[in-house]
């Protein structure tokens, strides 16, 4: 397949080392495009429920792949999240044209993007994080429960179902924390002059465009690899919902591992992420 070129590419809620990631499709993705820039948004790696009893070769090579355009000198931009708030220790961490920062303001044809993860706005991450560590087992266990379904339900030739999004749509209070959770990242980029601001966090793909008293900013979310499988692309001025869809990928996997003359950098963020698991244990 060939590459196709993206100015810059955003992608968030990967989760890595959690059941539900779907790093194989990630990789997929990753490998078809040829970015001149990436964010990565928050929650790559799961350090919550990160286990080193559960790290698959595919988890494994969707790092060696975000390896590979560092030492193809792609920037690199890892963002940190709640699921990986410990990376926050390490903020302004650079290794060749990797960057580890919690937010980001980057200049896309003369108009600011502003790009966080989003978390600072959760109400319960700040006053209740037990609660919240707790929500993100079983979000995993029902996503477990939910591909096992969808594994009958494709046996049996029906439609896939997505448990979460139907509990999503059936609470009113998760539909209104969605909606202020948008109105109240564009009412700060607003009132800071932003063209675009990006998040993640809340596993919901859109570009819309808000407006208040004050203003307008296009609002943006990545989505994420779990659930919709989604990443934002900027190119040529607009900006661009990547949705996976596996007939649009052939089956075999290309070869996405480090040059060897590159593997001191890869060994430095190995190094990083067994400090922060000795500290998190």
């Amino acid at each position: 397949m060939a590459r196709r070129d993206v100015d810059l590419v955003v992608i968030s809620d990967v989760h890595l080392g959690t059941y539900g990631c779907h790093a194989k499709e990630l990789l997929r993705y990753l490998q078809s495009i040829n970015p001149k820039a990436v964010v990565l948004n928050g929650d790559i790696i799961d350090i919550w429920q990160f286990s080193k009893n559960y790290w698959p070769q595919s988890h494994m090579k969707v790092v060696r792949r975000i390896m590979k355009y560092i030492t193809e000198n792609v920037p690199v931009y890892y963002l940190t999240g709640n699921h990986d708030e410990m990376f926050r220790k390490f903020t302004d961490l650079s290794l060749g044209s990797f960057r580890l920062q919690n937010k980001l303001v980057l200049n896309l044809d003369g108009q600011k993007a502003w790009i966080f993860h989003g978390d600072v706005f959760d109400v319960t991450m700040q006053n209740s994080k037990w609660l919240a560590k707790l929500g993100a087992i079983g979000y995993d266990t029902l996503i477990l429960i939910n591909s096992f379904t969808n594994w009958c339900l494709k046996l049996l030739g029906k439609e896939k179902m997505s448990f979460s999004k139907r509990i999503k749509a059936a609470f009113k209070d998760a539909v209104k924390f969605i909606n202020d959770f948008e109105v109240t990242a564009a009412g700060l980029a607003i009132e800071n002059g932003y063209s675009y601001v990006v998040c993640g966090h809340i596993h919901q793909p859109e570009i819309r465009t808000i407006t208040n008293d004050k203003g307008s900013v296009v609002y943006l979310n990545s989505g994420d690899w779990v659930e919709n499988l989604t990443a934002l692309e900027y190119h040529h001025g607009k900006w661009e919902i990547f949705k996976y869809r596996p007939e649009n990928f052939k089956d075999d996997d290309e070869q996405a591992d480090a040059d060897p003359q590159d593997l001191n950098a890869l060994l430095d963020i190995r190094t990083l992420m067994m400090e922060v698991v000795q500290h998190k244990e």
